[in-house]
């Protein structure tokens, strides 16, 4: 198990949603936590509350990813939760190359960033943990999210691939993979969640199995578990799953 008592945490998107959720939960594990996130209003509003550090970052400019890679290499947190991310509700050939670009530098090469400046470090002292928050639209595909789905597919190939470079050198990496969750993402994205089926889970009931999986050095999460189904039935019988998925949406 991985004790998070003392442990240094850094937690990117942490002034809301999925990412503010796991820092309380961490903050409770006794995690010394340095927070990350755009706004720096809300964030240091949640920092104070927390007892955090925290750096106003806007990972979708050169400039704010370099600040935070800055204060990444400076303080060489034990665990970091990349849980910083935005959404695109558009179709393929409706999305701009500026609107790509931007979302694939915050979801994907923010993170990518990151974790290599931590990584010598865990590697040097033998212990780390990188937690990627991905999605199941990167398992799946969905539609009118085209951009956004490849974005969490980067990120989980990301961290499959580090995992296996770091598991001899006592590195860990999850890869969380949540369905609809009860977030401000969807409004932020261009277009509110509206489905009752699948129903959107609780922030924090995702937070639950991040901080899980961290103690508990567990390499995949998929929330809520069912959602394992599609992602499955995809992967031995696509043509199967493509129907169904166009008939069920």
């Amino acid at each position: 198990m991985t004790a998070l008592a003392g442990a240094r945490v850094l937690v990117t998107g942490g002034s809301s949603g999925i990412g503010l959720a796991t820092a309380r939960r961490l903050r409770r594990r006794g995690a010394v936590l340095t927070l990350s996130a755009s706004r720096p209003g809300p964030l240091s509003e949640v920092a104070a509350a927390l007892g955090a550090d925290w750096v106003a970052a806007d990972l979708g400019s050169p400039d704010g990813l370099e600040q935070l890679l800055r204060r990444a290499r400076a303080d060489s947190p034990d665990v970091v939760v990349h849980a910083a991310g935005i959404g695109l509700a558009r179709r393929a050939d409706e999305t701009s190359t500026e609107e790509a670009l931007r979302l694939l530098r915050v979801n994907v090469l923010a993170a990518l960033a990151i974790s290599a400046v931590v990584l010598p470090a865990m590697r040097s002292r033998r212990h780390g943990h990188l937690v990627f928050l991905g999605s199941v639209a990167g398992a799946l595909g969905v539609a009118d999210e085209a951009v956004y789905s490849a974005s969490k597919a980067a990120l989980a190939a990301y961290a499959g691939a580090v995992g296996l470079e770091g598991r001899a050198h006592g590195i860990r990496v999850t890869s969380v993979l949540p369905g609809a969750v009860d977030t401000p993402f969807f409004v932020r994205r261009g277009r509110p969640y509206g489905r009752t089926f699948p129903r959107a889970v609780s922030a924090d009931h995702v937070a639950e199995r991040i901080v899980s999986a961290v103690e508990h050095d567990r390499g995949e999460v998929v929330v809520p578990a069912w959602l394992r189904v599609p992602i499955v039935l995809r992967a031995i019988a696509p043509g199967t799953y493509a129907r169904l998925a166009g008939r069920l949406g």
